[in-house]
């Protein structure tokens, strides 16, 4: 009885050792992980996904993620090339690519990172001017993410992308650049209606050239006009008359022109 008493507490023992020594030689990274392995204080090698072995006291491993990570950049003040103070944020994308750069060549590659984001953002944008910050946005995002990644990548963090989120404007900004795009819709407006007009006058012009070389179109256009006069229910009756029929009234008997002009000196 008393051995095997003695068996089951050794085996509870040797349980116990597995279950603290396991821990300390076995990991496990997942698929999205890297190990950087360090053999008494020096980088030794690179491991993951899945299990890896480790000799106790002598070798440790620090994991790295290396999944896109989505940095909102914090806002920050800025004076633009034409002396405008705004406020920008902006986000960046940025993974790890070789993660024993990431741990032996920089103290904390996140932190790093963003800081150099903040500043790089700062000085880029100060060489712009406002207009050419809100119309050439693409453009800039693209200048920031060459600059960024060309000093980040002796880091092992590779910049994906750089995108410009907002950009806030002094108040008195906004207000100018809301009556600017006032006046420019007011130009717009005026354009339209004199083209509209100027188009209707040739339309008028060519209308009125066909109507006068063509007797009975003018009458068919007086008759239709009677019809539309006589729906609407109006009072008032025309009837046209052609200008012949009155031109005799218009102008003065010719014969009595010449007897009055010859009367007196008989």
């Amino acid at each position: 009885m008393e051995t095997l008493l003695r068996n089951v507490q050794g085996i509870v023992v040797l349980i116990v050792l597995l279950m603290v020594l396991i821990p300390m030689f076995v990991k496990i990274c997942q698929e999205w992980e890297r190990a950087v392995v360090l053999r008494l204080g020096k980088y030794d090698r690179t491991r993951g996904p899945g299990i890896i072995f480790l000799i106790p006291a002598v070798e440790r491993c620090i994991k790295i993620d290396t999944r896109l990570v989505a940095h909102e950049v914090a806002p920050q003040e800025i004076i633009t090339r034409d002396n405008v103070t705004i406020k920008v944020s902006a986000a960046l994308y940025f993974y790890v690519l070789i993660a024993e750069n990431a741990v032996c060549k920089i103290y904390d590659f996140f932190q790093t990172t963003s800081q150099l984001a903040q500043t790089t953002l700062r000085s880029i944008l100060g060489q712009h001017d406002l207009d050419d910050l809100l119309v050439n946005r693409n453009k800039i995002n693209l200048a920031l993410q060459e600059i960024i990644d060309e000093q980040t990548e002796k880091w092992g963090v590779k910049v994906h992308s750089v995108e410009i989120k907002d950009v806030e404007l002094p108040t008195t900004m906004q207000r100018a650049m809301a009556k600017q795009a006032e006046a420019e819709r007011e130009k717009r407006a005026k354009v339209i209606h004199a083209e509209g007009e100027f188009q209707a006058s040739q339309r008028l012009a060519e209308a009125a050239n066909i109507l006068g070389s063509s007797t009975a179109a003018m009458q068919l256009r007086f008759l239709q006009t009677l019809t539309e006069i006589s729906v609407e229910k109006s009072s008032t009756i025309l009837f046209p008359v052609p200008i012949d029929t009155l031109r005799p009234f218009l102008q003065p008997d010719a014969t009595k022109t010449s007897g009055s002009s010859t009367s007196p000196g008989a």
